[in-house]
């Protein structure tokens, strides 16, 4: 695993090996339990998982909550890019099995959790099934994805919403800032 080459924001050029392989856009967070530590450990679990390997992940980012009932504690973003032999449902219920071992459990809609895994993109892909939506439909417009996003992927397109780079660089940045500066 590797941060984009050369500090340069979006170094990472991404080339599928084959055309059995995929590249797969993945949104990390965590607010419980060390925060940066569970998202390490959730990219160690994504580099292990069978025909997967991480390519890049962006730096960690201490993001405020978004939605969720009030005086949750600060979250800890990432994102990665990996390549996988997994179909996009596949990948998705790997990514369920790991929130499930880091001990993520889902009672309060956008409530404090120790791991959130989401599959932002997956190749070109466009899904609107109920159980995977591609490109994911908020990520758009959220500044804790498209902030890491762009570090590793300035230029991919979220089909229907634009280039990466230019929807984080019109996106409001307060509340999200690098995780070891506060």
């Amino acid at each position: 695993m590797k941060r984009s080459e050369a500090g340069t924001p979006g170094a990472l050029q991404v080339a599928r090996p084959s055309a059995s392989t995929h590249v797969a856009w993945v949104g990390l967070g965590s607010n419980l339990e060390s925060p940066a530590a569970q998202v390490a450990r959730a990219l160690d679990a994504l580099a292990r998982l069978n025909d997967t390997r991480v390519l890049a992940a962006s730096s960690f980012y201490r993001t405020a909550p978004v939605g969720g009932p009030a005086g949750q504690p600060m979250f800890c973003n990432a994102c990665a890019a990996v390549a996988t032999s997994l179909a996009a449902r596949a990948l998705l219920d790997a990514m369920h099995c790991i929130e499930h071992a880091h001990g993520r459990v889902r009672d309060v809609r956008w409530g404090p959790r120790t791991l959130d895994l989401d599959l932002l993109a997956f190749d070109t892909l466009r899904c609107d099934d109920p159980a995977l939506q591609l490109p994911h439909p908020r990520a758009f417009e959220r500044a804790f994805v498209l902030v890491p996003l762009a570090e590793i992927a300035p230029a991919l397109m979220l089909d229907g919403y634009g280039r990466v780079a230019d929807l984080a660089a019109a996106i409001d940045r307060q509340g999200i800032e690098p995780w070891g500066s506060a």
